[in-house]
């Protein structure tokens, strides 16, 4: 059975005095932000909202009401609603329930906006009190669990999610005006393709097959180019089973761009431009502060090869320790403890390299930089340099030791792909877990005929905890996967 406390007692015991607690519908004509910008003398306005505050007096009682996007104060006196409706009032309200009103807008002595309130409707009864004091939810793990009380209770968590649905809008926007056409892919796939990650399985129970959860839109929309589409986006969910940490998470919301007859350097350029259009607008500025730094996004961004970004920060030349095995042992003689999920000895050389950079050399990195020259290994849907085919037509887009975008070339050839993809296939066999799989299906789309393509993907929660000087990617994903909480009642429901 469950516990309640005695204030949720009480306001179940009022229930029972409201004719209807939770009605179908209460017809506004103003949003609560609206309200807020209205001349005073305007009357019959109607608002609803969540009772945030409360004064109740002998004969009159102040309330503030709140949404997503604002709050507002109303008044409520007795010689104005009637002394049995201001008894309901009294005996029945509490903060955290949802009130409609009409009235008057008027603005009090201290120079708050309020509504003199002629007619008011109960709309919803709170049976939990909000927290303590209203100061809102201080532990970390219950603000994750209990999003939408920090949403009531914290104007940072609200400023933060408005942010980035505007962001989101915006970039919407910008792709739209650059003649992008955004398209949806599949979430479950035959084949975890389109990145190098370790992919959530599932099963199919209708069709008997297990599939995986997509960790890119990558191929399908790459199957759009081939079917004609020549710009495409898709803002994506994807999931990779990989580890937790402050800037990583297993479900998370990414967006791609595919472009014909582009190449990476065009996307440099473009998405360069995009990001600085839409975070001025946003901002009015490109200086970002971040944690205790000031990041520059403004002017041109510097362009750097891996293998000068990792000799800056070491003495390993990934020219000369050109193999995984000569690369591993240059690893240990400088006696570098570098952290994987897949023991080093089970990682292919792009891999290896991939998680040197992250050790030694990305944590320095703050202004934006645009990372060049991976290893083809690395990288084994892009196109390989013409002049170099040890590395790829690709960048990434890193800011404060985050990296941004992904972007490259894209590898048109369908015998070099399924070449590539082969090689994938072994190092996955032999204990690479982030490795890709042979997709022949991609292979037989790519057998009909590619453009040149240049595609890109950008970390949207990411990129919001930047701009936002998030400490952690979950306070900026509304609702983040947490551990089951342990209650009485799911350990009565185990037994």
């Amino acid at each position: 059975m469950r516990e309640f406390t005695e204030q949720e007692l009480v306001r179940r015991e009022k229930l029972k005095n409201i004719p209807n607690a939770y009605p179908e519908r209460f017809e506004t004509n103003k949003s609560i932000k609206e309200a807020m910008e209205l001349e005073d003398g305007m009357t019959n306005i109607k608002v609803a909202g969540r009772i945030i505050l409360m004064r109740k007096k002998g004969k009159m009682a102040f309330l503030t009401i709140g949404d997503i996007e604002g709050r507002i104060q109303l008044s409520i006196k007795i010689d104005v609603v009637g002394e049995e409706r201001y008894a309901f009032f009294k005996e029945n309200f509490d903060l955290g329930d949802f009130i409609g009103a009409e009235g008057e807008v008027f603005t009090t002595h201290t120079g708050e906006k309020t509504i003199r309130v002629n007619q008011f409707e109960f709309l919803g009864k709170a049976l939990k009190p909000l927290p303590e004091k209203f100061h809102g939810l201080e532990d970390i793990e219950t603000i994750y669990r209990n999003r939408f009380i920090d949403l009531i209770t914290n104007e940072e968590s609200k400023k933060t999610f408005l942010f980035r649905s505007k962001f989101i809008r915006e970039l919407r926007n910008f792709l739209d005006e650059n003649n992008y056409i955004e398209i949806e892919t599949p979430v479950l796939n035959n084949k975890a393709s389109g990145a190098i990650a370790k992919p959530f399985i599932t099963h199919h129970n209708a069709l008997d097959i297990d599939l995986y959860l997509r960790i890119a839109p990558e191929t399908y929309l790459k199957r759009a180019i081939v079917g004609g589409f020549t710009k495409v986006f898709e803002i994506a969910r994807c999931f990779r089973n990989e580890g937790i940490d402050q800037t990583h998470l297993q479900d998370f919301t990414m967006i791609e761009g595919y472009g014909a007859y582009l190449n990476y350097e065009d996307n440099m350029i473009f998405l360069k431009n995009m990001l600085q259009t839409i975070i001025q607008k946003i901002f009015g500025t490109l200086q970002i502060q971040v944690g205790d730094k000031m990041v520059d996004l403004s002017g041109e961004w510097e362009k750097v090869s891996f293998r000068d970004l990792i000799l800056k920060y070491i003495d390993i030349d990934i020219d000369i320790y050109n193999t995984k095995e000569t690369l591993l042992t240059k690893i240990k003689e400088e006696k570098l403890v570098i952290e994987s999920e897949t023991p080093l000895e089970n990682l292919g050389y792009g891999n290896l390299v991939d998680q040197l950079y992250k050790k030694v050399a990305r944590p320095h990195i703050i202004n934006p930089i645009f990372l060049i020259k991976h290893p083809t290994e690395l990288s084994p849907l892009a196109r390989a340099n013409d002049d170099n085919p040890n590395v790829v037509d690709r960048f990434q887009l890193v800011i404060n030791g985050a990296e941004i975008i992904n972007a490259y070339s894209e590898l048109v050839d369908p015998q070099e792909q399924e070449k590539r993809l082969l090689e994938q296939a072994k190092l996955k066999a032999n204990g690479d877990e982030e490795a890709m799989s042979m997709d022949y299906d991609y292979i037989e789309a790519m057998e009909m005929g590619m453009p040149p393509i240049s595609g890109w993907g950008m970390g949207i929660d990411r990129l919001i905890q930047l701009l936002t000087n998030s400490e952690n990617i979950k306070d900026v994903i509304l609702f983040p996967l947490m551990r089951p909480k342990e209650t009485k009642i799911n350990q009565e429901e185990t037994n």
